[in-house]
């Protein structure tokens, strides 16, 4: 496996793209339009709330929950039925056709396969083109709803749309945005002595960050100090590959801020702290594995096969470690966490009967955005290369797979209980399989419904309190672990794994091409830890 760096000075010219200024200004463009955007968003909310807009009142929750039960249960009348479900009002109308995923299914495809073919790459670079591919399937997924519902007509469509964007897409992307931003604003530098205890720490405090401030955060956070560090070094490859491992995936198991899909669950309803109480175990071991095996790989085979030249220039040009823009974004990052903890309109404030007002949660998430942009370090942000792409890439994507995955999450409702996946087991090897091959996010998200679907009657999140209903736990355990931790098995599994990818091949780093990735690293050394986390906790 070919393993060096190539050049790790010409990463400066390959990521800068424009020139800066010093008012809100940095590699990405002015902050100012992001400010203003902030500004209108917190006024619109403050107006909305004191129209009353925004209040979640306590019947209105439950007549929700309510309704949501109603459906369900007509789903699986309908799944042993004549096919047909109830969708409001006393009207019957069809289930979705198998055909109406198709779109979906188009999408997830032209994610995994654009990057990797020479006459689409380049032109799947740009976000206009994937906001585009996006909006016309999501198109096409609403018109289908239109056709199909002709009674509700333009009805249907709104409802999948308020039910996608509404409900779970903007709690979403605002969460991943503000992780993304507020993290930007932090740069670690240094260069230490590149030794394998060095690196292994590199990753075991990543593995601990992702959980708190995502793994998006996390890695943008440390992959080039990182790289900084080893720059020295000829064998480099393996540590980029181990630090995706760990830090872009494995590592955000401990909370829904943690990796996209455990966020989702939250948004189902799956509490907060779920996630750390249940999944401490896995996490542990499978990062501990992982970290050990990297240790010994690069201690016994890469570290003796340095040249002492080499060896003696990584002890000798060192600096010190340096941390710099921590203050105000650590407190602010903190700030993310408890509005996610604390606001959910569903749950009332602990200690309270107060629900908190709809969209209060994502509007404080905004606010300390703001608040990192205007009052953080710009020539921190300017260092770090910051920039928006990455973000609006997600969001982007995202708006489409949100939509057109409502096909696929109705029919999953309707015959979830008949497609044989009952085990655990079974629910980890299939989310984790899809998982590496397509975004683990939507993927987490279908099977969720799938488990969910098996009991009618009661939500997959209620029964996780109730200690008679351990297979429900079970589950919803085996659909975490699959989601995250093989979402690290090709680099299209999770957003950051072809992010660092990209800074690791931009500042000179030789990684493994898309095949040799999965050939070479993840078969070989992810897969069995996968197996034997498995048997441990699963079977």
């Amino acid at each position: 496996m070919p393993d060096a760096i190539i050049n790790s000075d010409h990463s400066e010219a390959a990521i800068s793209g424009t020139s800066m200024s010093h008012d809100h200004h940095h590699e990405g463009g002015s902050d100012r339009p992001v400010l203003l955007a902030i500004g209108a968003i917190l006024v619109a909310f403050v107006a909305a709330t004191l129209a009353g807009w925004t209040q979640p009142v306590v019947t209105h929750v439950a007549a929700e929950a309510h309704a949501e039960a109603v459906h369900a249960e007509a789903g699986h009348e309908a799944a042993h039925g004549d096919g047909h479900v109830a969708e409001g009002h006393g009207h019957d109308h069809p289930a979705p056709h198998m055909y109406a995923v198709i779109p979906f299914v188009a999408l997830l495809g032209a994610i995994a396969v654009f990057p990797l073919l020479g006459f689409t790459a380049h032109w799947w670079e740009s976000n206009s083109n994937r906001f585009l591919v996006a909006v016309v399937l999501a198109a096409v997924t609403l018109l289908y709803y239109m056709i199909l519902y002709v009674e509700a007509g333009f009805g249907a469509a709104l409802t999948r749309v308020d039910h996608a964007i509404l409900k779970e897409y903007i709690p979403f992307i605002v969460l991943l945005f503000s992780l993304y931003v507020i993290s930007g604003g932090i740069r670690i530098e240094g260069d230490m002595a590149a030794h394998p205890s060095t690196n292994a720490i590199f990753l075991l405090v990543g593995g601990l960050l992702a959980s708190f401030i995502g793994t998006t955060g996390a890695a943008m956070l440390l992959v080039r100090p990182l790289i900084e560090t080893n720059k020295e070094r000829k064998y480099v490859q393996h540590t980029v590959v181990f630090f995706i491992f760990v830090v872009c995936n494995c590592g955000g198991l401990l909370l829904p801020i943690g990796d996209p899909p455990l966020f989702l669950g939250y948004l189902q309803g799956v509490d907060f702290l779920w996630t750390m109480w249940t999944l401490w175990m896995p996490w542990l071991m499978v990062n501990g594995i992982l970290i050990a095996m990297y240790f010994l790989v690069d201690k016994l085979y890469y570290y003796p096969k340095e040249t002492k030249t080499d060896i003696a220039r990584d002890e000798t040009e060192t600096t010190p470690l340096r941390i710099r823009g921590l203050m105000p974004n650590a407190l602010l990052l903190v700030g993310v966490i408890l509005s996610v903890a604390l606001l959910d309109p569903q749950k009332p404030l602990p200690g309270t009967s107060w629900h908190p007002y709809v969209y209060l949660r994502e509007v404080v998430q905004l606010a300390l955005v703001g608040m990192s942009l205007w009052l953080g370090s710009k020539a921190v942000r300017t260092e770090n290369k910051f920039n928006y792409h990455a973000i609006v890439e997600v969001a982007a994507l995202f708006v489409g797979i949100f939509i057109c995955m409502q096909p696929a999450l109705e029919l999953l409702n309707l015959h979830g209980p008949n497609l044989g996946i009952d085990t655990p087991t079974k629910f980890f090897w299939i989310t984790g399989g899809l998982s590496a091959v397509l975004d683990n996010a939507p993927t987490y998200l279908v099977f969720y419904k799938t488990a969910d679907a098996q009991y009618a009657g009661q939500s997959l999140a209620q029964m996780l309190h109730d200690p008679e209903h351990v297979g429900a736990t079970m589950k919803l355990m085996a659909i975490s672990l699959g989601a995250v931790f093989m979402g690290a098995m090709t680099y299209i599994g999770n957003g950051p794994n072809f992010m660092v990818r990209a800074i690791a091949e931009e500042s000179g780093v030789r990684m493994p091409s898309f095949f040799g990735y999965v050939l070479f690293y993840s078969l070989p050394i992810l897969l069995p830890v996968m197996i034997v986390m498995s048997l441990v906790f699963l079977w």
